[in-house]
């Protein structure tokens, strides 16, 4: 077979291969948009709702760290002292032996905002909690509070 024959022969070869259609590809990214729409919004749904369970699970271990707190100097941080008194001394506290968060710090709710805390509280002996994504009293879904007595 000659080298001539060979290239004759692959020509041939690529005239019978058959590519996608410009209908065909419409077609898929339709299909792809259509489950898109109908999965998008469930996978936002879920986000919402893991948000609201992070920032339950954030009061509660702030809330454990407020009761190491009272169980050492005698009593909880004060509304002025605020959760900066689980990683840094107040200067009336004797016994702290700090700090009683292990990352050393206060992080914000998953919403990006300061948890709100009030000593004495309203609802238990502190009140701590957040205000949800609007970062405003109330709400429903993402928008609902997320507090330490309920």
């Amino acid at each position: 077979m000659s080298l001539h024959s060979t290239k004759r022969n692959s020509v041939f070869a690529r005239r019978g291969q058959r590519g996608f259609t410009l209908l065909e590809l419409l077609v898929v990214l339709v299909i792809l948009g259509l489950l898109a729409s109908l999965v998008g919004p469930q996978v936002l749904r879920h986000l919402g709702t893991s948000k609201t369970k992070t920032a339950a699970l954030q009061i509660e271990e702030l809330s454990a760290a407020l009761d190491l707190y009272r169980l050492e100097v005698g009593r909880y941080p004060s509304t002025n002292e605020g959760l900066d008194a689980l990683i840094e001394k107040p200067s009336n506290a004797p016994n702290w032996n700090g700090p009683y968060l292990k990352k050393k710090v206060v992080r914000k709710d998953p919403w990006g905002f300061d948890y709100v805390y009030n000593y004495p509280g309203q609802h238990g002996d502190f009140d701590l909690y957040s205000l949800g994504a609007d970062n405003k009293d109330g709400g429903d879904g993402e928008n609902q509070d997320v507090r330490s007595w309920e």
